[in-house]
């Protein structure tokens, strides 16, 4: 076998390898915290302030109702339901 052929054959086998390496830590790795800001799931909305020492106001979307603003501490916090809730965001200002 020539010097070429088994160099390619090498780089061929090692690109196989870190592929399937890759395709096996996708499928291994848990579930991805909640993300940051608004968020929600099939049923519910939330929003998530990441920072841990301070308390922020948001203002929250409400579908056929007044939109509202409410302070939220560090972690998550449950606006409703998600067929109610059209979003959040932080306006600015700590609380």
């Amino acid at each position: 076998m020539s010097v070429r052929r088994l160099v390619t054959t090498a780089l061929a086998s090692t690109a196989l390898a870190f592929t399937s390496l890759g395709a096996v830590t996708v499928t291994a790795t848990p579930a991805a915290a909640d993300p940051c800001g608004f968020y929600e799931t099939s049923a519910d909305a939330f929003y998530n302030h990441c920072a841990s020492d301070t308390r922020v106001v948001i203002q929250v979307r409400v579908a056929l109702a007044p939109d509202y603003e409410r302070c939220v501490g560090p972690g998550k916090t449950w606006l409703g339901s998600a067929s109610k809730i059209q979003g959040a965001h932080y306006v600015g200002r700590t609380c």
